[in-house]
């Protein structure tokens, strides 16, 4: 598996607010879209995340996303690492992903950019 990077997640009460703040601080132009009823604008490194509190404490829970080459591969890995996978892969918007738990109960996103 290649990781390709990490971006932070952020819940933030009002998106349009937040956004020019981090596009200056990225030096990048907001990616948005929409996902299970959150409103989400990825700049840079940062996955600004906003809706409906009940969707946004599923969300905080998910430490980091990871981009990597193949979710594929990630997926494969991570079950022989001993990895719980907990949803995906699923397509999204912006390609493919899953979440899984790892051993010591941290969970991340892992997505690609493979459209299926």
């Amino acid at each position: 598996m290649e990781i390709l990077g990490a971006s932070l997640r952020i819940c933030v009460d009002d998106l349009e607010a937040a956004i020019p703040f981090y596009e200056r601080l990225s030096g990048g132009r907001a990616l948005r879209f929409e996902r299970g009823g959150v409103q989400v604008a990825a700049v840079g490194s940062f996955l600004l995340m906003s809706g409906p509190e009940d969707e946004l404490e599923v969300l905080r829970k998910v430490a980091a996303t990871i981009a990597v080459k193949d979710v594929d591969a990630a997926h494969r890995l991570l079950d022989d690492l001993g990895a719980r996978i907990i949803a995906g892969p699923v397509a999204t918007p912006v390609g493919r992903n899953l979440i899984a738990m790892h051993p010591d109960g941290s969970v991340f996103e892992y997505v690609d950019q493979h459209q299926d």
